[in-house]
């Protein structure tokens, strides 16, 4: 299976920082947040890679090159214009072929990933178009996003039902994209309208997870790693 590694966004939250290099590779305990994905993605043997840039791109490039020295191979999709989350996955489909890919945020920190071993194979989302990993919901989105009810995604419909929170990570088929603008456009709303259709599965993920969107994130995230070095 091939992964995609979003690395497109500005990362106006954690400016200073983003004013000289690329969200993704602002560092935790010394190391870019993108690096700890790439070699969890290694170790798990998924190891082509597709990594989609924008803002000072370059830095991206010439920081990870080709992947070689993680035991990798890193294929990157360079956006003009801003293409937002499906966009740059829609313009990135060449270079994730014809099975299911796995996506993930390049911002987001976690301790490990989820196995995503079991999935590799074109059967692996038995008829859905997307499989998504929900997360407790942390203080900056406390109404979550979808409640979870017996493996699949389901829109909420009232404040009674208990929704999670989409972590950024999901394997997506690349059927889901057909008929979506070629222009950029938002994830959120094309999941949104294929869970109305029942064709989106999922699973609640309890490892650590923090989305480093700002700057007080992100030194909380830090304190947090020292303390467990």
């Amino acid at each position: 299976m091939k992964a995609m590694i979003l690395a497109a966004g500005r990362g106006e939250r954690l400016r200073p920082l983003t004013d000289a290099l690329p969200k993704p590779l602002v560092s935790v305990a010394n190391k870019p947040l993108i690096v700890y994905h790439i070699e969890r993605l290694a170790k798990q043997g998924i190891t082509e890679i597709v990594i989609n840039h924008a803002w000072l791109g370059h830095k991206l490039t010439e920081a990870l090159g080709d992947g070689s020295r993680w035991g990798v191979s890193i294929q990157y999709s360079h956006e003009l214009n801003a293409l937002e989350t499906g966009g740059g996955i829609k313009q990135a489909l060449p270079l994730l072929g014809n099975n299911p890919f796995l996506v993930i945020n390049g911002d987001v920190f976690l301790d490990e990933l989820p196995d995503f071993t079991r999935f590799d194979s074109n059967g692996a989302l038995k008829g859905k178009l997307a499989h998504l990993w929900l997360v407790d919901n942390p203080s900056q989105h406390p109404n979550g996003d979808f409640p979870l009810i017996g493996g699949l995604v389901q829109n909420k419909l009232s404040d009674e039902q208990e929704a999670l929170t989409f972590s950024g990570m999901g394997i997506y088929h690349p059927s889901l994209f057909q008929n979506t603008p070629d222009k950029g456009f938002l994830l959120a709303p094309l999941l949104r309208d294929k869970v109305n259709s029942g064709l989106v599965s999922g699973e609640y993920f309890s490892g650590f997870w923090c989305d480093v969107g700002t700057l007080e994130r992100l030194d909380s995230l830090e304190q947090r790693q020292q303390g467990l070095g």
